[in-house]
């Protein structure tokens, strides 16, 4: 475990350390846990079907969509669960290190302007994604709804980042070389919407 988390944003040494097992433990833990939203969702997805594309590569493409799969889907249910039990009382917890409550704060903004497809659409926000199940925990939204929304992000978020890293390594040959250029871009790409919603909050509090 220690080799695993000094590798935590090392994608292609985490792979091959921890296989499987990483991998689920980190989208389980990011999707589930109020304290997940600093690990590597997108990047670690990509990354990892880039190299499930090797053929001598520690992966494959269909066992690793099926268990990232399973892992984002009980990931939100966990957090579902967290928020259906402890209500109100998470928006009064004081600030820690692993605990940010102006992420769920801004994650109730979402969930007000989105209703229910914030679940599937907070799979592609970092920090969102952490915060949007136990937000619908909170709010009481119908475990069955709650559910069709969950199964439909999960799916989608990982077979899109998954899939997008497997069919580069394909298209591209030798792109593994080029990896950590093809994380960085993807890091950027996915703190766009954070950006964009840091933005409007600020001229949200200005027009206040």
């Amino acid at each position: 475990m220690p080799e695993i988390l000094s590798n935590l944003y090392h994608f292609d040494e985490l792979i091959r350390v921890g296989g499987y097992t990483a991998l689920v433990i980190i989208v389980f833990a990011e999707t589930g846990l109020l304290a997940g939203f600093f690990l590597p969702g997108d990047s670690l997805l990509v990354t990892a079907g880039l190299i499930a594309a090797a053929p001598d590569g520690p992966l494959r493409i269909l066992p690793l969509i099926g268990l990232l799969c399973a892992a984002a889907i009980a990931g939100d249910s966990a957090g579902y669960a967290i928020g259906r039990h402890l209500g109100p009382r998470l928006f009064n917890r004081e600030d820690s290190r692993f605990f940010h409550k102006d992420h769920l704060v801004r994650t109730r903004r979402f969930y007000e302007k989105h209703g229910p497809k914030t679940i599937v659409l907070a799979r592609f926000v970092p920090f969102i994604r952490t915060f949007a199940p136990t937000v619908a925990g909170v709010g009481r939204m119908r475990y069955p709804t709650f559910l069709f929304y969950n199964v439909a992000g999960g799916i989608g978020w990982v077979c899109g980042m998954t899939l997008t890293g497997y069919f580069l390594g394909r298209l591209i040959p030798d792109l593994e070389k080029y990896l950590h250029l093809l994380v960085g871009l993807i890091v950027f790409v996915s703190l766009i919407p954070v950006w964009r919603e840091w933005k409007q909050s600020r001229r949200g509090r200005s027009g206040a």
